[in-house]
């Protein structure tokens, strides 16, 4: 019996807190993606629907990462007085107010509403971030922390590639081939069928944030504890800490190039004048990429490469990738594009615990700085939009690709060999 109990404490990732705490932070993650990646064939639609431009279009990735930069630190103070369990609590309820707000006034044709919602969905999402990524980097042997997050990261991918698939199934049933056809009165009728359903789906998904909500609250769910959490509000000697400051730009850096290669895909293949009832889905093709590097990393990291090498790799096939979206047309470059998904799939999981694990004594502070440089997926594509009427849009996301995986590399070169980063 003994031995029994010993075998299923080594062989979870969690350790000795088990299997039950995982599963209910997956069934979160799982959220986070079906929440987060909405947005890429949400952004192609409203831009339909509402005869916006791409600019006003991507105000969505804008609105929603761009409150990370700006929650992330209150969310901080939160999880500092409050702790991890009773800030998830919060972040979910927060996100059920977001998931109402914006069903609402999408019914209402008001975009601006929308907007709000989405500033209010991802403050919820700030918060659940800033505890959450912690919590899981810690439930459990330091040594596993990264296999942890795999797992996170796929199940949050899962629920990333199954949201552009619901959103066509419940709000795209009849689009066909609408941008090849567009006119004012097909403009309208769209609208209509959009307002009509996409209420629904939002108020549902509240509901099922609301339930999580009260599971969560009735669960056993451990409440970690991590020490030196107080004084958070002092200022970190971030200009001392060298892996501290790189780190946060690199945290910025890839989550742009992941909301550009998830999100902006779409509109890349509009260039080529793909037809919106199969651009659509495209997100949830480099989502599936990026579930395959995952299991792959899982499987091969470290057993057969280190996490050092894998990492570097990974910006050198996102770096080739791009070059060859460039210099590539059609159907083609947009895969390239879909397969920056596996290369993108193995930086996460090691760069939120090497950061994090180089300040031991500002966990809550550190994780919101990394959090609020999710920011990267709103300005990232934002630049993006802007470049394309300058140079074009395979020479504006192969050249910002580029200099993302580029800098990261120069990051994982640089502190690879950190003590704590060593063959994870």
């Amino acid at each position: 019996m003994h031995n029994r109990t010993f075998w299923r404490a080594v062989s979870c990732p969690a350790g000795p807190y088990g299997w039950l705490p995982l599963i209910l932070i997956a069934i979160l993650f799982f959220i986070i993606g079906f929440v987060t990646w909405l947005n890429g064939p949400l952004i192609s639609f409203v831009k339909i629907a509402f005869s916006l431009d791409d600019i006003s279009a991507f105000l969505i990735p804008f609105v929603f990462y761009i409150s990370y930069f700006l929650f992330a630190i209150p969310a901080s103070k939160i999880v500092t007085k409050q702790g991890l369990r009773q800030s998830l609590i919060y972040a979910l309820s927060i996100m059920t107010a977001g998931m109402i707000v914006t069903g609402q006034f999408m019914k209402a044709s008001s975009y601006l509403g929308a907007l709000c919602g989405f500033l209010i969905l991802g403050s919820g999402l700030a918060l659940l971030q800033v505890a959450i990524n912690p919590y899981i980097s810690f439930l459990g042997p330091t040594d596993r922390a990264a296999q942890r997050i795999a797992i996170m990261g796929i199940c949050n991918k899962v629920g990333g590639i199954l949201a552009p698939i619901a959103l066509a199934a419940f709000a795209m049933p009849h689009i066909g081939d609408f941008p090849l056809t567009y006119n004012a009165q097909n403009n309208s009728i769209l609208q209509q069928q959009f307002i009509s359903t996409i209420y629904w789906p939002y108020i549902g998904m509240a509901t099922l944030l609301a339930l999580t909500t009260l599971y969560i609250k009735c669960s056993t769910l451990p409440d970690i504890k991590i020490s030196h959490l107080k004084n958070i509000e002092t200022s970190v000697p971030t200009n001392s800490n060298p892996t501290l400051c790189f780190g946060v730009l690199a945290m910025f850096l890839y989550v742009g190039v992941e909301v550009l290669a998830g999100d902006a895909i779409g509109t890349y293949a509009s260039g080529f004048h793909i037809p919106f009832r199969i651009s659509s889905l495209f997100t949830s093709a480099t989502l599936v990429c990026m579930l395959c590097g995952y299991l792959v990393g899982l499987i091969c990291v470290p057993r057969h490469i280190s996490e050092e090498r894998a990492l570097l790799l990974s910006c050198l096939t996102g770096f080739a990738l791009s070059l060859l979206a460039y210099m590539t047309h059609g159907y083609i470059s947009v895969a390239c594009v879909a397969l920056l998904g596996f290369s993108n799939s193995m930086i996460f999981p090691s760069l939120f615990p090497t950061v994090l694990n180089s300040t031991h004594n500002k966990t809550s502070f550190v994780s919101a700085l990394l959090v609020m440089a999710y920011c990267g997926g709103g300005i990232l594509p934002q630049c993006f939009v802007w470049l394309k009427s300058i140079i074009g849009f395979q020479a504006a996301f192969s050249a910002l690709s580029c200099i993302c995986y580029f800098v990261i590399s120069l990051f994982i070169l640089r502190f690879s060999k950190t003590p704590h980063n060593t063959n994870t």
